[in-house]
């Protein structure tokens, strides 16, 4: 069997370039970004974990999210980031009158040793 030939490429040919992804395109100009780290209570890191994948879903299909991605840390346990975007702050504010963000909201206190939450903006 034949080997494929391989394409010749030109010295002078650039590299191609690589296309946006749809995340990393601009955002809509009244985007806002919410960064929410999140330290589990000793012993409910398991059930944390689940309560935060619970919202995914039903949060990712809200009108104006435009991402909802849940990290859990490496290197420090029952450690959780959540990384959201929204169309606009509005957006968010009505997210959290949802019945999922109320059914989280009512069960948090008990999981959670600390939240810090900040809310960002694209500047470029």
């Amino acid at each position: 069997m034949a080997k494929p030939k391989r394409k010749k490429t030109s010295p002078t040919r650039k590299p191609a370039r690589r296309r946006r992804t749809k995340a990393a395109a601009k955002l809509p100009k009244h985007a806002v970004t919410l960064v929410v780290i999140l330290r589990a209570k000793q012993g409910q890191e398991i059930l944390l974990e689940a309560e935060l994948r619970a919202l995914i879903a039903p949060t990712r299909r809200e009108e104006g999210c435009l991402t909802y991605d849940l990290h859990r840390a490496i290197e420090i346990p029952g450690a959780f980031l959540l990384h959201e975007v929204w169309a606009t702050r509005e957006h968010h504010r009505l997210h959290t009158n949802t019945p999922h963000f109320l059914r989280w909201d009512a069960r948090k206190d008990a999981l959670l040793a600390s939240r810090d939450a900040t809310f960002w903006s694209q500047v470029a």
